[in-house]
């Protein structure tokens, strides 16, 4: 597979700063090397850089660096659709709100392909929040009700090509979400299968089925991966820890699933606090599990200790 490389060292939309070494502690780990060693091609295209920030102004006033948000927002959503020909992106973030870019730009490249966009979020929280209901005025917790259409972002962030249906959007391994979220996700028909799911039905009924789905559509799939998907215990290096999250074996079996269904078009690998991490750990088993998802198996990983 041709492989597009693409950091977006953002942490303005996060709570507290770190989320901008991303990136880099993610080629330090050895992604480019891991999908090389699988033959993959892959071209690195850099850091992407924000567009010109505009003053805006916003009646919600615990919004926090909503200008600047929005200049990263319109910058990635055109670096992502350029990526995205005829090739896979993986865009390393960042905190989350670098998906509103580049759900936006993947969106603009799936309608010109005349293909159903569907999207797998795999967060410990939905980021379904609008501009209007986030209480914490982090904008990490907005990018997928932007991409979906919800209204209150017009004259805010720029104007979508292409909305994303969220009954094509599955949240898997969710464990926190807010009164507004949870109206909105109702109202939306968003599938989510939270932690209290996955321990009754297990992970891989939940995930077949939405692969079903998006086979059925012959769909382009992308995977946004936020690092507090995992359990903390595992992935100590983010900023928004929520304990209960997916295991080490959980989350090797999603990306093994994923990688055995053909279906993954685009890649957002999310929320990594390089100050928080212990010796790499958090950096290194994002990039094992990249690795996973494109095409390596249990007798193919490496010895480490931990």
């Amino acid at each position: 597979m041709h492989c597009r490389i693409l950091g977006a060292p953002v942490q303005d939309g996060a709570g507290r700063k770190g989320c901008e070494m991303g990136p880099s502690a993610l080629r330090v780990a050895g992604l480019v090397e891991a999908l090389t060693d699988l033959g993959h091609t892959v071209d690195d295209l850099g850091t992407a850089a924000p567009a010109p920030v505009a003053p805006i102004s916003h009646p919600n006033t615990a919004l926090k660096a909503l200008p600047e948000i929005a200049a990263w927002t319109a910058a990635l959503a055109e670096a992502s659709y350029r990526a995205s020909d005829n090739a896979m992106p993986i865009f390393l973030g960042g905190d989350h709100a670098i998906s509103a870019g580049t759900l936006a730009g993947i969106a603009r490249r799936a309608a010109e392909n005349r293909r159903p966009l569907f999207v797998l979020w795999l967060d410990a929280h939905t980021d379904f929040h609008t501009l209007d209901s986030t209480t914490s005025g982090n904008l990490h917790g907005v990018p997928l009700a932007y991409a979906t259409g919800r209204p209150g972002f017009e004259g805010y962030f720029p104007p979508l090509a292409a909305a994303i249906d969220p009954a094509r959007v599955c949240a898997l391994g969710i464990r926190s979400v807010d009164p507004a979220e949870r109206i909105a996700l109702n109202e939306a028909g968003v599938t989510l299968y939270d932690m209290r799911a996955i321990d009754e039905h297990g992970i891989s009924p939940l995930l077949r089925a939405f692969l079903e789905r998006v086979a059925e559509a012959e769909g382009m799939l992308h995977v946004s991966l936020d690092v507090d998907f995992l359990d903390p215990s595992i992935a100590p290096a983010v900023g928004t820890t929520v304990p209960g999250g997916a295991t080490l074996r959980e989350a090797h079996l999603v990306m093994e699933m994923l990688s055995d269904s053909g279906l993954v078009t685009s890649l957002d690998l999310v929320e990594l606090n390089p100050f928080l991490d212990e010796r790499g750990r958090t950096a290194t088993l994002m990039v094992d599990l990249t690795a996973s998802l494109m095409g390596r198996r249990i007798m193919d990983r490496p010895t480490r200790s931990y």
